[in-house]
């Protein structure tokens, strides 16, 4: 992943995504579509152009939807960006990867490096369905080489809604703001029902059981949230049992359906 420099000049790199545009050095936009979706408008100019924004972000739900229709079960996971490969994380996102897709899972990632190329790459030399989810953002990062199947996008949330809509479970490794804004996101809609049976998985007791450890006391002692909440969560730092609880919710759900 490649940077500007500190004076403001891009980079060169795999490529910058602007939807289905690709730009690279001098070409790369100063800010993003989200920035200008969500900065304030001047005056009532934004009555004339916001209207026509509709279109676009429909678009994007059409292309995801249409990209991503067919892919069958799959399993999102989430990562830092920032894990190199030589990391004792990245290899465990590898064979998370292989793992799924030699339970019967597709792969989805957010396309990028780090933890998301490592997923994505056990997923693909275990010959399965590896899915890069590509966002725009004010650097060029461009989908890791292990994606066989991606989709770009400009706005983030048309991007986080594929991940949950085509996806039976979330294992989420140790990860910064990104990683955090996916878990809490799912976490939610898991309490509130408005996803049922959704596994969540994280991996890497050492990274997350300090967070754990504050949700059961700070967090439930001022009674923001419930107790059993926090069982919501599944802690391991064995990637075949993150697969295994996975395949273990899958199978729950079929019994309670045929029930």
């Amino acid at each position: 992943m490649s940077e500007r420099t500190d004076d403001g000049v891009p980079q060169s790199g795999r490529g910058y995504r602007k939807g289905p545009v690709l730009l690279r050095g001098t070409q790369i936009p100063d800010s993003t579509t989200d920035q200008r979706l969500l900065a304030p408008g001047e005056g009532a100019e934004w009555v004339h152009t916001d209207p026509w924004r509709v279109m676009r972000i429909q678009a994007e739900f059409v292309e995801g939807f249409g990209a991503l229709a067919e892919v069958g079960p799959a399993v999102s996971v989430f990562g830092s960006a920032r894990t190199a490969p030589d990391h004792p994380d990245y290899a465990l996102g590898e064979e998370i990867g292989r793992l799924l897709v030699e339970s019967g899972y597709s792969v989805i990632t957010g396309g990028g490096p780090g933890i998301m190329e490592a997923a994505n790459k056990g997923a693909a030399e275990a010959g399965g369905t590896s899915i890069g989810l590509g966002i725009e953002l004010p650097f060029e990062q461009g989908m890791n080489a292990h994606v066989n199947r991606g989709v770009s996008f400009r706005y983030f949330f048309a991007r986080k809604t594929m991940f949950v809509k085509y996806a039976q479970g979330f294992i989420v490794l140790p990860g910064g703001f990104g990683t955090f804004d996916e878990l809490f996101e799912a976490l939610t809609l898991v309490q509130t029902h408005k996803v049922t049976g959704f596994p969540l998985v994280l991996v890497g007791s050492d990274y997350w059981g300090g967070l754990l450890d504050w949700m059961r006391s700070a967090v439930v002692d001022r009674g923001m949230i419930s107790p059993g909440d926090i069982d919501l969560l599944h802690l391991t730092d064995s990637a075949p049992d993150a697969v295994e609880h996975v395949l273990e919710r899958g199978r729950a759900l079929a019994a309670e359906f045929r029930e």
